[in-house]
Protein backbone atom coordinates (compact mmCIF):
# COMPACT_ATOMS: atom_id res chain seq x y z
CA UNK A 1 0.00 0.00 0.00
CA UNK A 2 2.73 2.26 1.08
CA UNK A 3 4.83 1.37 -1.84
CA UNK A 4 1.95 2.34 -4.42
CA UNK A 5 1.38 5.03 -2.63
CA UNK A 6 5.19 6.33 -3.16
CA UNK A 7 4.54 5.50 -7.15
CA UNK A 8 1.97 7.12 -7.69
CA UNK A 9 3.21 10.34 -6.01
CA UNK A 10 6.37 10.36 -8.14
CA UNK A 11 4.49 10.16 -11.47
CA UNK A 12 1.97 12.49 -10.36
CA UNK A 13 5.35 14.98 -9.53
CA UNK A 14 6.28 13.56 -12.56
CA UNK A 15 3.65 14.85 -14.80
CA UNK A 16 3.42 18.25 -13.75
CA UNK A 17 6.67 18.50 -13.77
CA UNK A 18 6.76 17.96 -17.78
CA UNK A 19 3.40 20.06 -18.20
CA UNK A 20 4.99 22.99 -16.57
CA UNK A 21 8.01 22.59 -18.61
CA UNK A 22 6.13 21.97 -21.60
CA UNK A 23 3.44 25.23 -21.08
CA UNK A 24 6.98 27.50 -21.12
CA UNK A 25 7.64 27.31 -24.79
CA UNK A 26 3.89 27.18 -25.64
CA UNK A 27 2.72 30.47 -24.25
CA UNK A 28 2.64 33.38 -26.31
CA UNK A 29 6.26 34.96 -26.56
CA UNK A 30 5.31 38.63 -26.79
CA UNK A 31 3.00 38.44 -23.52
CA UNK A 32 6.02 37.14 -21.29
CA UNK A 33 8.74 39.35 -21.36
CA UNK A 34 12.37 38.10 -20.53
CA UNK A 35 12.01 38.00 -16.87
CA UNK A 36 8.45 36.32 -16.41
CA UNK A 37 10.09 33.43 -18.60
CA UNK A 38 13.37 33.11 -16.34
CA UNK A 39 11.25 33.01 -13.35
CA UNK A 40 9.12 30.34 -14.47
CA UNK A 41 12.21 28.59 -15.76
CA UNK A 42 13.63 28.79 -12.05
CA UNK A 43 10.75 27.68 -10.42
CA UNK A 44 10.71 24.38 -12.60
CA UNK A 45 14.69 24.07 -12.69
CA UNK A 46 14.08 24.04 -8.17
CA UNK A 47 11.16 21.39 -8.61
CA UNK A 48 13.17 18.90 -10.59
CA UNK A 49 16.27 19.62 -8.52
CA UNK A 50 13.97 19.17 -5.45
CA UNK A 51 12.27 16.05 -6.42
CA UNK A 52 15.49 14.17 -7.60
CA UNK A 53 17.03 14.98 -4.39
CA UNK A 54 14.38 13.73 -2.35
CA UNK A 55 14.57 10.39 -4.13
CA UNK A 56 18.32 10.02 -3.49
CA UNK A 57 17.76 10.61 -0.27
CA UNK A 58 15.09 8.19 -0.05
CA UNK A 59 17.40 5.77 -1.62
CA UNK A 60 20.22 6.21 0.51
CA UNK A 61 18.72 5.39 3.93
CA UNK A 62 15.69 3.35 3.36
CA UNK A 63 13.16 6.12 4.14
CA UNK A 64 11.45 9.05 2.75
CA UNK A 65 13.01 10.78 5.96
CA UNK A 66 15.55 10.36 7.91
CA UNK A 67 14.82 9.56 11.78
CA UNK A 68 15.21 12.52 14.40
CA UNK A 69 18.18 11.76 16.62
CA UNK A 70 17.33 10.16 20.13
CA UNK A 71 18.64 11.63 22.97
CA UNK A 72 19.31 8.92 25.76
CA UNK A 73 20.25 9.26 28.94
CA UNK A 74 23.19 8.18 30.51
CA UNK A 75 22.44 5.13 33.05
CA UNK A 76 22.99 5.62 37.00
CA UNK A 77 24.38 2.90 38.70
CA UNK A 78 23.94 3.06 42.05
CA UNK A 79 26.92 1.32 43.95
CA UNK A 80 26.83 0.72 47.67
CA UNK A 81 29.08 2.69 49.67
CA UNK A 82 32.38 0.59 51.43
CA UNK A 83 33.11 0.41 55.03
CA UNK A 84 36.63 1.86 55.70
CA UNK A 85 38.43 1.04 58.56
CA UNK A 86 40.99 3.05 59.94
CA UNK A 87 43.49 2.31 62.87
CA UNK A 88 42.77 4.83 65.28
CA UNK A 89 45.80 5.48 67.56
CA UNK A 90 45.27 6.78 71.01
CA UNK A 91 47.92 9.14 71.99
CA UNK A 92 48.33 11.71 74.84
CA UNK A 93 48.56 15.79 74.02
CA UNK A 94 52.27 16.86 74.90
CA UNK A 95 49.79 19.15 76.86
CA UNK A 96 48.57 17.06 79.33
CA UNK A 97 51.97 15.08 79.95
CA UNK A 98 53.95 14.92 83.28
CA UNK A 99 56.23 16.93 82.07
CA UNK A 100 54.42 19.96 80.51
CA UNK A 101 52.41 20.12 84.29
CA UNK A 102 55.83 20.84 85.78
CA UNK A 103 56.59 22.66 83.25
CA UNK A 104 53.54 25.17 83.38
CA UNK A 105 53.97 24.97 87.33
CA UNK A 106 57.18 27.46 87.26
CA UNK A 107 57.39 30.93 86.59
CA UNK A 108 57.82 32.93 83.10
CA UNK A 109 61.12 33.97 83.77
CA UNK A 110 62.21 29.94 85.03
CA UNK A 111 60.49 28.78 82.40
CA UNK A 112 62.06 31.07 79.66
CA UNK A 113 65.99 30.12 81.60
CA UNK A 114 64.81 25.92 80.70
CA UNK A 115 64.00 26.80 77.48
CA UNK A 116 67.18 28.80 77.44
CA UNK A 117 69.53 26.25 78.80
CA UNK A 118 68.05 23.67 76.43
CA UNK A 119 68.56 25.65 73.31
CA UNK A 120 72.31 26.27 74.88
CA UNK A 121 73.06 22.72 74.74
CA UNK A 122 71.31 22.35 71.28
CA UNK A 123 68.09 20.70 72.37
CA UNK A 124 65.71 23.37 71.17
CA UNK A 125 65.38 25.56 68.57
CA UNK A 126 62.04 27.50 69.55
CA UNK A 127 61.87 30.80 70.80
CA UNK A 128 62.48 31.91 73.94
CA UNK A 129 58.59 32.26 75.01
CA UNK A 130 58.09 30.41 78.13
CA UNK A 131 55.26 28.62 76.77
CA UNK A 132 55.14 24.64 76.70
CA UNK A 133 55.01 22.82 73.25
CA UNK A 134 55.84 20.20 71.25
CA UNK A 135 59.25 22.02 70.33
CA UNK A 136 59.96 22.02 74.26
CA UNK A 137 58.42 18.60 74.82
CA UNK A 138 60.82 17.08 72.20
CA UNK A 139 63.74 19.50 73.47
CA UNK A 140 62.92 17.78 77.23
CA UNK A 141 62.32 14.04 76.08
CA UNK A 142 65.86 14.23 73.86
CA UNK A 143 67.53 16.08 76.80
CA UNK A 144 66.13 13.43 79.53
CA UNK A 145 67.03 10.54 77.32
CA UNK A 146 70.56 11.93 76.66
CA UNK A 147 71.01 11.99 80.55
CA UNK A 148 69.49 9.04 81.09
CA UNK A 149 66.61 10.19 83.09
CA UNK A 150 63.99 8.84 80.30
CA UNK A 151 61.89 7.22 83.32
CA UNK A 152 61.55 10.04 85.35
CA UNK A 153 59.44 11.94 82.55
CA UNK A 154 56.42 9.41 83.77
CA UNK A 155 55.89 11.20 86.63
CA UNK A 156 55.36 14.93 88.03
CA UNK A 157 58.09 14.67 90.66
CA UNK A 158 60.38 13.17 88.07
CA UNK A 159 60.02 15.58 86.04
CA UNK A 160 60.77 18.90 87.87
CA UNK A 161 63.74 16.72 89.05
CA UNK A 162 64.73 17.16 85.84
CA UNK A 163 63.64 20.62 85.06
CA UNK A 164 65.57 22.10 88.61
CA UNK A 165 68.72 20.30 86.90
CA UNK A 166 68.95 22.76 83.85
CA UNK A 167 67.90 25.67 86.36
CA UNK A 168 69.96 25.09 89.47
Amino acid sequence: MLLAATTAKKVIVAGLTALSIAAVPAAPALAWGEKEQGFVAGVATAVIVDEILKNRRARLSGSTYAPAPVYVEPRTVYTEPRTVYTERRHTTSVYSTPAARAFQSYSLSERKAIQRNLRAWGYYRGGIDGSFGPGTYNAVVAYARDEGATANLKSTSGAYGIYDGMIY
